[in-house]
């Protein structure tokens, strides 16, 4: 068990968004399904799913409207080739929307980043870094041959 995990919060969407990440992600499983108690005003329908997604652990909890994600946390997938990032962005942006520099909403509301593992060896280096940065800033989904090519010039 990890000690610390993160619970996201949907109105009623907690089971379909658990199936549709889990269906995205190698080594990733719905763990269990809870469901309102009897006597409660949403009997029988789901509270909590437990999940995890590529061993990750995640509750999706349906909390009702109050509150919605934004992009003040989001969930980050490395990627060490061009091909995940594409497999990962196709599958994440299906009825969501995609923002700037690697960043989208899925169509659930949260925020993913899908970012090539090599970013950060490309913006740590001070002398390329601004080429780099130039680059990225001009992006939707980020093409790694193009920011690689852009730490060489």
């Amino acid at each position: 068990m990890n000690r610390i995990g993160t619970c996201l919060w949907f109105d009623t969407q907690a089971e379909e968004a658990a199936s549709f990440y889990v269906s995205i992600f190698k080594n990733s499983r719905i763990k269990q399904v809870t469901r309102w108690p009897a006597g409660a005003p949403q009997a029988g329908q789901v509270l909590t799913v437990s999940f995890e997604i590529d061993g990750r652990e995640f509750l999706g909890l349906n909390g009702g409207p109050q509150f919605k994600f934004s992009e003040a946390i989001s969930l980050i997938v490395n990627c060490e080739t061009q091909e995940e990032i594409d497999h990962y962005w196709a599958k994440l942006t299906e009825g969501g929307q995609e923002s700037q520099c690697g960043w989208l909403k899925d169509k659930f509301g949260l925020s993913w980043q899908v970012v090539p593992v090599a970013l950060g060896r490309l913006l740590g280096n001070p002398a390329t870094a601004p080429r780099v940065m130039g680059e990225l800033m001009k992006m939707v989904k980020l093409d790694l041959a193009t920011l690689e090519r852009a730490a060489k010039e």
